[in-house]
C-alpha cells in the first residue's frame, strides 16, 4: 500500500536517479531496486518487477530524445534485441526459483561491480575500436552534423546481448549496465551512439521482462507510476557526480549483502 511518505519520496528519488541514469546509458534499476528493497520494504522479486515497469517508460522517453539527435543505431539495435528478448524472459522467470536472500545477495554483489565500473575513469584517448576491427560498416550523421563511422562486431555483440537481457529480467536493471560495455567495448560503437542505442534496446528488453514479472505477480503498477512521474531522463555530464553515485552504490550494495546474510 502506498503511503503519503512514498508519494513524496519515490518521485524525488526517481528524479535524481534519472539524471545519472541518462548520463551513463542505464535504465536506473541499479538504484531503484535497492531503494524499493531497503526503504520501501519490497521483496527483491517485487522490487525487480516494479523497477522494470518504470524502465519501460523511461527508456522510451530517452529513446525519443536520442532519436531526435539521430544518435540511435536502429538497425544494429534491432539485431541485438533479438538476443536480449529471450534472455529477458528467462531472467524474469528464474526469479521464481530464487529465494529473497539469494536474489538480494546476487543484486548486492552485482552493485559492487557496477560501482567499480563507474568509479574507474574512462579513457577517451583509447583508439577507436572500429579502426582495428572488421565487421559491419556503419555510418551515422547526428542532428549537429557530427559523423560517426565505425565497424561493428555483430556476431560477438549478438551472443553477449543474451546475457544483457538475462540480467535485465533477473535483476530489474533494464540491461544497460551490461549493454553499454558490450556495445562500446565489444561491438565497437562510439560511446555517444552506445548510450542512445542502449536505451533503444532497453525498450524491448524491459517490456519482455516486465510481462513475465507481471504474470508472476511481481509488479506494483501504482508504485511504478510514481517512479515514472519522477524520472528525469535528460542527458547530463559530470565526473564528480558519476563518482559520487559510485560511492553510494557501493555503500548500498554492502547494506544489501549484510541484510541478506
Amino acid at each position: 500500500m502506498i503511503t503519503s511518505f512514498d508519494m513524496i519520496l519515490a518521485p524525488i528519488v526517481s528524479f535524481l536517479v534519472g539524471i545519472v541514469a541518462a548520463m551513463i546509458g542505464v535504465g536506473g534499476g541499479v538504484f531503484i531496486v535497492p531503494f524499493l528493497t531497503l526503504v520501501s520494504g519490497f521483496s527483491p522479486q517485487h522490487a525487480v518487477g516494479t523497477s522494470l515497469a518504470m524502465i519501460v517508460c523511461t527508456s522510451l522517453s530517452s529513446t525519443i530524445q536520442y532519436s531526435r539527435q539521430r544518435r540511435v543505431d536502429f538497425k544494429f539495435g534491432l539485431i541485438l534485441t533479438i538476443a536480449t528478448i529471450p534472455g529477458a524472459f528467462l531472467g524474469a522467470y528464474l526469479t521464481a526459483f530464487f529465494t529473497a536472500k539469494l536474489l538480494g545477495l546476487t543484486f548486492g554483489i552485482f552493485l559492487i561491480l557496477v560501482a567499480l565500473r563507474m568509479a574507474l575513469p574512462s579513457n577517451p584517448r583509447n583508439p577507436n575500436p572500429s579502426k582495428t576491427r572488421r565487421g559491419w560498416r556503419r555510418k551515422l550523421v547526428d542532428s549537429d552534423g557530427s559523423i560517426f563511422e565505425y565497424d561493428t562486431n555483430v556476431i560477438l555483440g549478438f551472443a553477449l546481448s543474451f546475457f544483457g537481457g538475462l540480467s535485465s529480467g533477473l535483476l530489474g536493471i533494464g540491461g544497460g549496465s551490461l549493454m553499454v560495455p558490450i556495445l562500446h567495448l565489444i561491438a565497437g560503437l562510439p560511446i555517444h551512439i552506445t548510450v542512445a542505442t542502449s536505451m533503444f534496446i532497453m525498450i524491448f528488453t524491459s517490456t519482455s521482462a516486465v510481462a513475465t514479472h507481471f504474470w508472476l505477480g511481481n509488479v506494483h503498477p501504482d508504485y511504478a507510476l510514481l517512479l515514472t512521474i519522477g524520472h528525469y531522463s535528460k542527458k547530463v555530464s559530470g565526473r564528480n557526480l558519476r563518482r559520487l553515485f559510485a560511492v553510494v552504490l557501493f555503500l548500498v550494495s554492502v547494506r544489501m549483502i549484510l541484510k541478506y546474510i
